[in-house]
């Protein structure tokens, strides 16, 4: 799937005029590129950590590279929205560093409060 999302953003970025699309053009363009780095990254960090963390289970870390792939691919595409419309600031840069990383955080605490009481109930 990652391979054809990239072969579907080659494919808007080949016909897709930037100069003379509409709001539809750039929706496919961006979540194209979302969808492809999304693939990309999570493959990435899968292997990583495959190769790194044997001691995890496959699917632990097939959901953590994923999560954290959505993120990157989040902060990748809405700092280039950003720049496109000339809107990039180091402070919104940091505002979007700052908010990705709690939402990280909180995704964090809340997978880790889900399995400690998935831990719990096993040992009632």
């Amino acid at each position: 799937m990652t391979a054809f999302c990239w072969l579907v953003f080659g494919y808007i970025v080949w016909t897709v005029d930037p100069e003379a699309t509409n709001g539809a053009g750039w929706f496919l363009f961006y979540s194209s590129l979302f969808l492809a780095l999304s693939g990309s990254a999570g493959l990435a960090g899968f292997v990583v950590r495959f190769v790194f963390l044997r001691h995890e289970l496959a699917a632990n870390k097939v959901k953590i590279a994923f999560r954290q792939s959505f993120l990157f691919s989040g902060f990748i595409v809405i700092s280039l929205w950003l720049l496109a419309r000339g809107l990039l600031t180091i402070l919104n840069l940091f505002m979007l560093i700052i908010g990705l990383s709690v939402l990280e955080f909180f995704l964090l605490s809340l997978s880790r409060a889900r399995s400690g009481n998935h831990d719990r109930e096993k040992h009632l």
